[in-house]
């Protein structure tokens, strides 16, 4: 039931707005996700298909779990083309990130991360670098808030045992 053209409607903010308010978390998940080599590309791409579907967003949506949806399947996308995409012989170590992104500092828990399996990362970087809910990560991978939480679980699990396995302590 549509309301009636005399009757006023919440609107959305600007896009502009949008994706200045969204872009820094939408480019870290990316990055926590993919690394710096494609995060740049998928924060593209996720922007340009947000602004494609921005029109027909219902108001009163919440837009950052929104993007983070689409960052999550255009970075689904390019993890599935890495995966057919030859390995060159000659690697170029990447310049250090000036942003405060994933894939700086610590290098040895982004290393563990990127080690582990997708939906695992996908679930910790979208609690914890994301700040998104059990209940919307799980709609953004496609299953319940419980599988949700258990693959974070799982996550946090297999990261303390490749740190402690690597630094030889146990905390």
């Amino acid at each position: 039931m549509s309301l009636p053209d005399h009757l006023p409607r919440a609107s959305l903010p600007p896009f502009e707005e949008v994706v200045t308010r969204h872009s820094a978390t939408v480019l870290r998940v990316c990055r926590a996700l993919l690394g710096p080599v494609d995060a740049d590309d998928a924060w593209s791409e996720t922007f340009l298909a947000a602004l494609r579907a921005y029109p027909d967003l219902p108001p009163g949506s919440n837009i950052e779990a929104w993007l983070v949806t689409i960052a999550h399947r255009k970075a689904v996308d390019i993890h599935r083309v890495r995966g057919r995409t030859p390995v060159p012989t000659e690697n170029l170590p990447e310049p250090a990130s000036a942003t405060g992104n994933p894939g700086e500092g610590d290098d040895e828990l982004w290393s563990a991360v990127a080690e582990l399996p997708f939906t695992q990362r996908a679930a910790l970087v979208y609690h914890y670098v994301g700040g998104l809910p059990y209940a919307e990560i799980g709609t953004i991978l496609g299953n319940s808030p419980a599988a949700a939480r258990r693959a974070a679980a799982d996550g946090r699990v297999a990261l303390r045992r490749r740190i402690e396995h690597g630094t030889g302590c146990r905390s």
